[in-house]
């Protein structure tokens, strides 16, 4: 008399996703590709994806706009304190302030996909903490790391979007490189009129962003076995935080392009005629 032996099913066992796979279905069906973030927490692909829509925005914004444009359209842009300090360098020291602005925002530019791989870890570690800790969630930080990449693949959407508007013929001394693309408010916002409290907030509200925001939820969700509604509040609680403090993402960013390279051209300028201690007590202060 033979027995048949039942063979226990693994209800999580799912055939393994290629690479392109899990990249399609981040716009498709993202809970697949979520779920096998279960199986291999792997993320250099769609980051070296990103990276690429993103070396390449910078390549033709430097073909059709020109990075010295880039660089006084930011200017612009910069708090009246900041301008009046470059204002009052005098000639010489003025134009090598400048072409350094020109090198470090070019420099940006083509980091910028490094730059943002940095916030991610942040955020990673942020949301890692808070699902593990707070919500009983049982995942690895690389897991979490994973996810938030992913979640940031409707950005090379929103780079194809500006790639499209430079070739329209956008008119230069208008264009803002951070912020090419009408999908947020701030975009129709005058910076210069716009209280910098309201424009960050204005910016971080983008379509693109809450769109990631939806899938990073989406995805804690599905790794971390929790609530879609629970995933849903931790996510959009901790974007409100950073959106009324430091303003998660895209406003950030923005801002810090905005005042830093004016600033951080400033203070090379005076460190190099040995009045670095005089800049940084003058300026700390404000």
């Amino acid at each position: 008399m033979s027995t048949t032996v039942p063979v226990a099913v693994n209800p999580d066992a799912t055939p393994a996703l290629s690479e392109a796979q899990r990249i399609a279905n981040v716009f498709i069906s993202p809970r697949k590709t979520f779920a096998d973030i279960r199986r291999s927490a792997m993320w250099i692909t769609p980051w070296l994806l990103i990276a690429v829509f993103s070396l390449t925005y910078a390549t033709i914004v430097g073909k059709k706009v020109g990075w010295e444009q880039v660089s006084q359209n930011n200017a612009r842009m910069a708090p009246s304190s900041q301008t009046a300090r470059m204002e009052a360098l005098p000639p010489e020291q003025r134009t090598q302030a400048e072409r350094r602005q020109v090198t470090v925002t070019k420099g940006i530019s083509y980091g910028f996909s490094v730059l943002s791989l940095l916030w991610l870890v942040i955020v990673a570690l942020v949301l890692w903490a808070t699902f593990n800790f707070g919500a009983g969630a049982e995942f690895r930080y690389g897991q979490a790391l994973a996810i938030v990449v992913y979640a940031s693949l409707p950005s090379i959407i929103r780079t194809i979007l500006a790639i499209i508007t430079l070739f329209a013929g956008l008119d230069p001394e208008n264009f803002m490189i951070q912020n090419a693309v009408g999908t947020n408010l701030g975009y129709y916002l005058s910076f210069a009129d716009t209280p910098r409290f309201l424009y960050s907030l204005a910016t971080s509200f983008d379509i693109f962003l809450i769109w990631t925001l939806i899938l990073t939820a989406i995805g804690f969700a599905t790794v971390g076995r929790v609530k879609l509604g629970t995933s849903m509040a931790i996510v959009f609680g901790w974007f409100l935080v950073f959106a009324l403090g430091l303003t998660y993402g895209l406003g950030t960013l923005s801002l810090l392009f905005f005042n830093g390279v004016p600033l951080g051209a400033l203070a090379v300028q005076y460190h190099q005629d040995g009045q670095g201690l005089f800049f940084w007590a003058w300026i700390l202060p404000h």
